[in-house]
């Protein structure tokens, strides 16, 4: 199975790349991962609607250029479903065994994502209604990753 996380922003802080190569070097007994940063828009102070718009917009068009075209994308957005860690383990589970082995899962910038990567998206996935920023996302998302191939395989995990 082959995961691509493309994550709009790059991550700064010392313990967020320490647990992002944690959970990543854990991962690479259940599949390939490849985990794509793309650069954020510098979003102005009081910015307009439309400014955010445009934002979310190229931020968008970057982000459909690294999609690969036979990969199932499922887009982090909050009006998403929301699954329990056991039901994204089926989730992943069941799209395997569809005959889908290319996963990408897409997080957007702190404006969220463009509606044409809404669009694009074959999947709408949502952890929580809360925010949380884009970089501690990143973790949290290898970690259910995770998780879910420890629950796939019947191994012990945290619950």
């Amino acid at each position: 199975m082959n995961i691509t996380i493309i994550s709009v922003g790059k991550l700064k802080e010392k313990y967020l790349k320490q647990a992002v190569e944690e959970y990543s070097k854990r991962l690479q007994r259940y599949c390939k991962l490849d985990i794509i940063e793309l650069n954020d828009e510098k979003t102005p102070d009081n910015a307009s609607p439309k400014e955010e718009q445009q934002i979310k917009e190229k931020e968008g068009q970057a982000i459909l250029k690294a999609i690969k075209d036979n990969s199932f994308v499922i887009a982090l957005d909050l009006k998403g479903k929301m699954l329990s860690s056991e039901e994204f383990a089926s989730f992943i589970q069941d799209s395997n065994t569809r005959g889908i082995s290319n996963f990408t899962f897409v997080i957007g910038g702190s404006l969220g994502l463009s509606q044409e990567i809404i669009n694009r998206a074959n999947y709408k996935l949502c952890f929580s209604k809360m925010t949380f920023p884009h970089q501690l996302f990143r973790v949290m998302l290898l970690e259910q990753i995770y998780r879910g191939f420890r629950i796939i395989g019947g191994e012990p995990y945290h619950k």
